[in-house]
């Protein structure tokens, strides 16, 4: 009976012991409903976000009066660019700054200069806008040059 108890007590303390180690920021369990490739392209276009970006291989109306886009979205890439980054890149725009561009025009105080969009967009919005960019992303193998040693 006492080893019985002894067993069902240490059960019991590795599964409470397993839970503590779990990131409460973890990724596992969390998705996001499927969104519509159509639905995010009139999504980007009706939260203007054409003003400040080109999406590579599409074609957007110009704005009037608007200063002409300086950071590119899609082309070719050395990794495929995820689900989460994409989304976190809407979300929170100031979480990596995109690179390649000049400092002023992408942030201020390390800032995005990126307009914050969350207390507008629907989860539906965001998760349509993510599937319309996430093709435009080409993966390519970098090239490394290989040294022949004589």
């Amino acid at each position: 009976m006492k080893r019985m108890k002894t067993i069902v007590a240490t059960a019991v303390l590795l599964i409470c012991m397993a839970g503590c180690d779990r990131d409460m920021m973890s990724e596992k369990g969390f998705r996001l409903p499927d969104g519509d490739a159509i639905a995010g392209r009139e999504a980007f276009l009706y939260m203007q976000c054409h003003q400040c970006h080109t999406i590579r291989g599409e074609e957007l109306p110009a704005l009037p009066f608007g200063d002409p886009p300086y950071v590119e979205l899609g082309g070719k890439v050395t990794r495929v660019r995820t689900y989460g980054e994409l989304v976190t890149s809407i979300i929170n725009p100031s979480h990596k700054l995109a690179s390649g561009y000049a400092e002023e025009l992408v942030s201020e105080n390390g800032e995005s200069n990126m307009y914050n969009y969350n207390g507008y967009m629907t989860v539906q919005e965001l998760t349509d806008l993510v599937v319309f960019l996430q093709p435009h992303y080409e993966v390519m193998t970098p090239a490394y040059p290989i040294r022949i040693h004589p």
